[in-house]
């Protein structure tokens, strides 16, 4: 069974070497492993918070995207798109915003900060404060709970922003009588490496002691490294590795054999500038042929558009069914279906008491079944399975899981149910976008129904 993983990059500036050892590399390998579900998706929207500059923020989304591919990234194997690119994720920030109590938002810690600021310089606790900054956690919980992610790795910083999504979750579920979300769970990477910078910090932007991962070239990349601090030893004089920026960097990117032949050269009195010189080629050996790769996107950036245009298209697969479930549970129906709707839920209270599964055997000797509501109205037509008994395991976990706990992705005119990350059944094509999503509701009711037989 596969987990659910979403990552967030918020698009405001140019990757640097910190960025990719510590979160870039480490996301993609976990994105490899096959129980992970990836998404991973560029917060266009939370740059709005930190930044005005609109060419800073389309020269960003370009350079992120471009960097996640070249090092990797495969748009095949993962969910990735663009936050913007998902309407859904806006409509829901303002269904959880009104279920969220705002003393949750006042304890949020970038708020209290700029607060505490203003207060310490005798300003309004408000100044400068925007609605855009203060609605981040509702804005962050949207992103999470649109797709039911079960974990989100972040930093420390963000831990409290991830317990938010929970209680805004849990108070959503509360309100409307249901499990509509998951509750996800923070993953914190303890091994992630923190890169220092030029002057010893940590690598950050906000301190300007970057090392550029792409921009610039191999000569951009050297230049920097021969710039980052150290002490005054001279070459011959022993220098100490553990205290060593270089020799920090360096492990990052080296196997055990090349850190420890390093070290050695280290205390063995390798000068400085040549120290410089081992880093910049043992780091290029590894860039090179990503920057190739970088050179090459940042040049079509039509083929980038492709590609999250694509996971747009995965990520509202999922998003569109579950908004439809939510307009539902809170009324906002369309008012051609409200009179349809009370009908069929007295027919549903009535009669689908005992919706029932066919099972039969197609003309290619494989097996499928149906899900039929009482009055004879197809809900599902299952795939073909090859053994009767893998078809019936089907059919009894359909039974007892009740109709929140499915997965439904909406095609134009239809929706495929899942089961652990695989398609099992499909819903009939339907007369359009509205009905489809009426007919979600529908499926799943006659599932809890069926789930609720089971336990009596």
């Amino acid at each position: 069974m596969q987990t659910r993983v979403l990552t967030g990059i918020t698009t405001t500036g140019t990757p640097h070497l910190g960025n990719y050892v510590g979160a870039i590399r480490p996301a993609i390998a976990a994105s490899r492993r096959p129980e992970v579900d990836a998404f991973f998706f560029m917060a266009d929207y939370h740059a709005l918070i930190k930044s005005d500059d609109p060419a800073r923020i389309e020269r960003s989304r370009l350079e992120i995207a471009a960097t996640w591919l070249a090092a990797g990234l495969d748009p095949k194997k993962v969910t990735f798109y663009r936050q913007s690119d998902i309407p859904e994720i806006p409509e829901l920030t303002w269904f959880l915003t009104c279920v969220t109590a705002k003393g949750l938002l006042n304890r949020a810690h970038a708020y209290k900060a700029a607060v505490d600021k203003n207060t310490e310089a005798n300003e309004d606790a408000d100044a400068g404060v925007t609605a855009g900054l203060y609605m981040y956690p509702v804005l962050m919980a949207a992103d999470i709970l649109a797709f039911n992610a079960q974990q989100v790795p972040v930093g420390r910083d963000q831990i409290q922003h991830i317990e938010m999504a929970r209680d805004i979750a849990q108070r959503f579920n509360h309100i409307y009588g249901r499990e509509f979300f998951v509750q996800p769970e923070v993953v914190i990477e303890e091994q992630v490496a923190t890169l220092p910078g030029l002057d010893g910090r940590k690598m950050s932007k906000s301190y300007d002691n970057t090392i550029p991962l792409f921009a610039g070239g191999a000569k951009q990349l050297r230049e920097t490294i021969m710039r980052i601090v150290t002490d005054s030893r001279m070459p011959g004089e022993p220098k100490d590795p553990e205290s060593s920026s270089l020799f920090t960097i360096f492990r990052a990117f080296a196997s055990e054999a090349e850190s420890a032949a390093f070290r050695r050269a280290l205390e063995e009195g390798i000068g400085w500038g040549e120290a410089k010189q081992v880093l910049f080629e043992r780091i290029e050996a590894d860039v090179a042929p990503m920057r190739e790769r970088y050179e090459s996107l940042i040049a079509k950036p039509a083929a980038i558009e492709e590609i999250l245009q694509e996971g747009a298209r995965k990520a509202r697969a999922i998003a569109g069914p579950k908004m439809a479930e939510l307009r539902d549970a809170i009324g906002l129906r369309a008012m051609s279906s409200v009179t349809m709707h009370a009908d069929h839920s007295r027919v549903l209270s009535k009669s689908v008491k005992s919706p029932r599964f066919a099972s039969f055997r197609d003309t290619d000797g494989s097996f499928r079944f149906r899900l039929f509501s009482s009055e004879g109205d197809e809900l599902l037509l299952s795939k073909s399975f090859k053994d009767p008994k893998a078809a019936g395991a089907v059919q009894k976990q359909l039974k007892s899981i009740g109709g929140s706990a499915v997965t439904l992705h909406s095609l134009p005119l239809s929706l495929v149910l899942e089961l652990d990350g695989e398609p099992v059944a499909s819903t009939p094509d339907y007369v359009d976008e509205m009905a489809r999503d009426e007919a979600l509701a529908y499926l799943r009711e006659a599932l809890d129904k069926l789930a609720a037989q089971g336990s009596e």
